[in-house]
């Protein structure tokens, strides 16, 4: 193998691996305060309802895509009935509907952050350039795919871009699996680590702050501030003559 592909294909993914684990670590130590979403749903809410269910639902589909595609083994699927038959019309199909969608919602977000001028001021540098390198990672995976599997001949990639992920997981990479995959696949793969290295560093945070605590917290308890005993509040406001008296 060539010094460019060990370079490309061991190399930077265990830099950006490293980077992603790590600045997450720092980022939770030194800046808990920051670490949120940056919701700007207070200046502006009609595109917001429609991109934001329609990017995240997508997105979890594209993930569990990647995941059954690539981390697990063909001989696990083939186990539990699953045939290349079913798999392929699954990936090919349900995989670029998720991909689609997963496009429209992003690019809803994006022109609602370009139009509302609020939302556009809260935009960080670094959210433009998440955003950026976000998109162009979901177009080169949805061009692939339509090039090489929707229309092409299709490409064989869980024999090649799986088992070479699996390989670096377990410390035993083998760079020259990638050696023959298309172009476009390739850059897709790029794309996603240098994803992966921003991610510490941006509002992505936000995918491993699910909020667990929220199911297991104390129950809050709401007091009235008025100590009348009897004082109920009906949908009109107070009943007449148990109005609190704010002069007592």
């Amino acid at each position: 193998m060539s010094p460019l592909s060990i370079f490309l294909w061991v190399a930077v993914p265990y830099a950006a691996a490293a980077t992603f684990v790590v600045g997450h670590i720092v980022r939770n130590r030194s800046d808990q305060f920051g670490w949120t979403t940056r919701s700007s749903q207070i200046h502006e809410n009609r595109l917001l309802r429609w991109g934001s269910p329609m990017f995240h639902l997508s997105i979890l589909m594209v993930i569990a895509g990647h995941v059954v595609g690539l981390l697990i083994p063909r001989e696990w699927l083939y186990a539990i009935g699953i045939s290349e038959h079913i798999y392929h019309l699954g990936a090919t199909w349900m995989g670029t509907a998720a991909a689609v969608l997963t496009l429209a919602g992003l690019a809803i977000l994006l022109y609602r952050r370009r139009v509302t001028a609020g939302v556009r001021r809260a935009t960080t540098v670094m959210d433009r350039i998440m955003y950026a390198v976000l998109a162009v990672t979901l177009l080169f995976g949805t061009a692939a795919t339509v090039m090489h599997q929707v229309f092409g001949p299709g490409d064989e990639y869980r024999g090649t871009i799986g088992p070479w992920m699996r390989g670096l997981m377990i410390f035993q990479p083998q760079p020259e699996l990638m050696a023959d995959v298309p172009v476009m696949f390739q850059l897709h793969v790029l794309c996603a680590m240098v994803l992966f290295v921003l991610w510490p560093f941006t509002r992505l945070v936000h995918v491993f702050s699910a909020p667990i605590g929220y199911f297991i917290r104390p129950r809050l308890v709401y007091r009235t501030r008025y100590k009348q005993h009897g004082a109920r509040a009906t949908r009109r406001g107070w009943e007449p003559s148990e109005r609190p008296n704010p002069r007592r």
